[in-house]
């Protein structure tokens, strides 16, 4: 078994793309949906695992369900990319989670999805 893809809803394509290419995430392919209203972009990081971006004509907000809490990207130093990169509000500022034998930070992206930064204490 693999993970293909997380799908996740999005109010403007071209911005959450944008987003995720700060950590390394390139375009890989796109469809459209039969009736022309979701456009399914998709990215890709340098291991191939893919988010499908669903845009949809009309919906620019969306409501957090309970099942999904964030998306974890693995960094080499949180601090540094917490510092450069441009996000859209922050959760929890970098520090050290020893249990999990790492250092987090929590940012949010264009439609405020949760996004962990984690770099391994290792």
């Amino acid at each position: 078994m693999e993970l293909i893809h997380i799908n996740i809803n999005v109010a403007d394509a071209d911005e959450t793309i944008a987003f995720y290419e700060q950590f390394g995430f390139e375009e890989s392919w796109e469809f459209e949906t039969p009736d022309g209203e979701t456009q399914n972009r998709y990215i890709a990081d340098e291991n191939g695992v893919e988010l499908q971006l669903s845009d949809t004509d009309g919906e620019e907000s969306f409501e957090e369900g309970s099942s999904w809490d964030h998306l974890a990207i693995g960094v080499d130093d949180v601090d540094s990319v917490f510092d450069e990169i441009d996000h859209y509000g922050v959760e929890k500022e970098p520090g050290d989670q020893p249990e999990a034998g790492a250092r987090t930070a929590f940012v949010y992206d264009p439609d405020g999805r949760k996004v962990e930064l984690v770099e391994s204490l290792d």
